[in-house]
């Protein structure tokens, strides 16, 4: 049995509800009206919390990248690209009113610590560290002294390397998400058991952060113990964007929801019973016994 972390109102862990999100991330193409309307999806799909991302674009990203060419719709460079992705205080502020107004939690990934000072003054119900960011220890201990529940995506990393982020954190109110780190994922490649191997090595709830085509197999990870569910979430995968084609659009993230509430209702138990519904069936049909 892993220990179970409290997110907000919501308790996460085995024989919970899976907590599922909704990660905007940077599908908002910079606008927060889009944001908006990516989390009014998120609310009607019955999501429990969208996520976005959070960066200091000239701390994570070196001069010469920003500088690299590369046309987009806030000018020619990367780093065009980059600060043009990013909301600051205004549009956070918006966003957290926006959300507290539909009630429904937001958080963010933080890529760097002032980022992560940044997002703190609004009082998110956890923080998550992006698998990227995983061997950063001065992140990851710069995130605990915030006192949050912590979300450890887990994608482009050995065991030995979730070990040592493991030790770093600590295993009190973290939640590790199994994760294959390309957009879109191949299914050969999602090896979902993996949330069943993180779970038996950590002792924590174990969720899944897909980025492939389709719902089938993230609603399977929740059939194979994943505590937490997320997938991004986008008006239309056609939209401008990296992310977007790794997608899901509000139609199928409702089908997402309510199949994996399906899948919870049907799991059960495992105590094998007859049930009333059973017994006149069984005394129609059954010649002895």
């Amino acid at each position: 049995m892993s220990k179970a972390v409290k997110i907000g109102s919501r308790v996460v862990g085995d024989g919970q509800p899976c907590f599922i999100v909704a990660e905007i991330g940077i599908n908002h193409n910079g606008s927060v009206e889009l944001a908006k309307k990516l989390i009014d999806a998120a609310v009607h799909a019955g999501c429990d919390a969208v996520k976005f991302q959070k960066r200091t674009v000239e701390v994570v990203y070196s001069a010469e990248e920003l500088a690299k060419p590369r046309e987009n719709p806030f000018g020619p460079t990367n780093g065009d690209l980059k600060r043009g992705l990013e909301f600051g205080q205004q549009q956070y502020e918006e966003i957290d009113s926006y959300c507290r107004s539909k009630g429904i939690m937001w958080f963010a990934s933080c890529w760097d610590e002032q980022s992560a000072d940044f997002i703190e003054q609004f009082s998110p119900p956890c923080y998550k560290i992006a698998s990227a960011s995983l061997t950063d220890d001065n992140l990851l201990r710069h995130h605990r002294g915030f006192g949050r529940p912590i979300i450890l995506s887990t994608g482009m990393s050995t065991l030995e390397q979730i070990d040592h982020a493991v030790e770093v954190l600590g295993t009190d109110d973290l939640v590790l998400m199994h994760t294959t780190s390309t957009y879109p994922s191949q299914l050969e490649e999602l090896n979902l058991r993996t949330v069943q191997t993180l779970g038996g090595r950590y002792g924590v709830p174990v969720g899944y952060s897909g980025h492939e085509v389709g719902l089938a197999t993230s609603v399977a990870a929740v059939a194979l113990g994943a505590c937490v569910l997320e997938r991004h979430i986008t008006l239309d995968r056609a939209m401008w964007g990296s992310d977007q084609a790794a997608s899901v659009e509000p139609v199928g993230f409702e089908r997402l929801v309510k199949d994996v509430r399906a899948v919870e209702k049907a799991l059960g138990d495992g105590v094998k019973r007859v049930y009333d519904s059973e017994v006149q069936i069984m005394k129609k049909l059954r010649r002895v016994g």
